[in-house]
């Protein structure tokens, strides 16, 4: 069934709403999965870490997918697959059943490129460039909803009646796609065959390398288990570029990324994923821990989640200043006010996290520095990249955030696990040094980025 532009943008936004609303379903919850089933806060993390790995995994696939003529079935199937993952994580009778039904929810990593390919596909020429803005900081400013919600129906039916309602929501996804969506085969995708080959290498390989994110920290960051698995992991994915450089229709174009432009994003993408989830799973905890550990917040889970709306307003406010600023200064120097303003949320949250109200201005701070970054990616992207490869190019951006928020999700819950209290939560030192790393991570962005920004100045006539 085809729709007209005018409710086919509006249906792609409620789409990629289903990232936000399965991510609104993690890092709030950790403490009462952790209680419930009998796990620590460290292990309960692997709710976090599985679901962004099985997405770092996915997500390139379905990127690929997305610049072919599949577009619509392509999307209806990955929201069937993230249901079902709801589903059984709702019915869950122990934590690792419950791990497969988060790992099936990874998908929802994938469904903003395909929602970005549907955009510049069908929506007219004049409205791409602001719907590739929006669907990209829908995530973010759909977490400050997603939380709070999350947080009111966890405490009041519990927290698998969340993932009940997350179900419903998917489900009625799944019909304002099929209403709304254009009808496939779409006729100007290109009939290219799919690298199954390239598949397999840079999943297997992202696969074992947030392995070793993950469970570093327990097998001993210098055993042999360790460096092994590094190594292997390492291997893998440089058989894996050498391999995509050599294939005609790669599952990611390479050459395409070493563009100036496409470069710095995808730098910015998977340095700012690691930082900011690290601290915002971090932030969340500090929110419900009780005030005997020293740094909690002792928030019931009812009001917990709002500690996340900052997030979203800032977000979306900042989502709506690039639209107006981006037609008169650079995209590229747009990263570096949101990096500037991520690092400078990450410091306040590292040297001050005992009050609530320096929680939300973090949180604040966070949601606008990573609407500006987020929604100026795409477009620093699309603006380098061919039609046939903008799926591919933007879906592998999506796959940087992710493994950096692997990488990110999985550090702190190493280093949490390196520092519990007999009571089982974190201590303050290990919540001082999981909000440092972060806070590190993002000031080296910012660095980075900065300098870049100087040499690229200097070099023009």
């Amino acid at each position: 069934m085809i729709a007209g532009p005018h409710r086919l943008a509006p249906a792609l936004v409620y789409t990629a709403l289903t990232s936000a609303i399965v991510s609104s379903l993690g890092m709030l919850l950790v403490p009462a999965i952790s209680h419930d089933m009998g796990v620590d806060v460290s292990a309960a993390q692997w709710m976090l870490t599985v679901n962004l790995l099985v997405g770092a995994v996915t997500t390139p696939i379905m990127g690929r997918l997305s610049d072919g003529p599949h577009k619509k079935r392509l999307l209806l199937w990955s929201l069937i697959i993230i249901l079902a993952g709801s589903l059984v994580a709702a019915l869950a009778p122990n934590f690792t059943v419950f791990l497969i039904g988060r790992a099936l929810q990874g998908l929802s990593y994938g469904i903003v490129p395909v929602t970005i390919a549907l955009a510049r596909r069908y929506l007219p020429p004049e409205e791409v460039r602001n719907g590739i803005s929006t669907l990209s900081v829908t995530v973010t400013s759909g977490l400050g909803l997603g939380y709070p919600l999350t947080g009111i129906l966890a405490d009041l039916f519990g927290y698998r009646f969340a993932f009940w309602a997350a179900a419903l929501f998917l489900l009625s996804t799944v019909l304002v796609v099929w209403l709304v969506v254009p009808d496939g085969p779409d006729e100007r995708a290109a009939r290219t065959p799919f690298d199954l080959r390239g598949a397999v290498l840079i999943g297997v390989g992202l696969a074992t390398l947030l392995l070793v994110a993950g469970d570093g920290a327990r097998w001993g960051w210098g055993s042999p288990a360790t460096i092994g698995l590094f190594l292997v992991s390492v291997a893998i994915l440089v058989v894996w570029g050498l391999v995509e450089l050599r294939t005609p229709h790669a599952l990611v174009d390479l050459r395409v990324l070493r563009t100036g432009d496409v470069l710095v994003a995808n730098g910015t993408a998977i340095g700012l994923g690691a930082a900011m989830y690290a601290c915002l799973s971090i932030a969340s905890l500090i929110a419900q821990a009780p005030t005997s550990t020293g740094y909690g917040v002792a928030l019931p889970l009812f009001w917990a989640g709002f500690v996340m709306l900052p997030l979203s307003v800032g977000s979306f406010a900042a989502n709506r200043v690039v639209r107006v600023v981006s037609a008169r200064i650079p995209m590229r120097a747009l990263l570096i006010p949101g990096s500037a303003l991520v690092t400078a949320s990450s410091l306040l949250l590292w040297i001050a996290h005992d009050e609530l109200w320096e929680i939300l201005v973090g949180m604040l701070g966070f949601g606008m520095g990573i609407g500006t970054t987020y929604a100026a990616m795409p477009a620093l992207i699309a603006r380098s990249v061919a039609d046939r490869e903008l799926g591919s190019a933007v879906s592998f951006n999506q796959v940087l955030r992710t493994v950096g928020g692997s990488f990110g999700s999985a550090m702190s819950g190493a280093v949490l696990a390196a520092h519990l209290a007999p009571t089982g939560y974190p201590t303050a030192t290990g919540i001082g040094i999981g909000l440092a790393v972060g806070a590190v991570g993002c000031t080296a962005v910012l660095v980075v980025l900065s300098a870049t920004h100087l040499m690229t100045r200097q070099k023009q006539p």
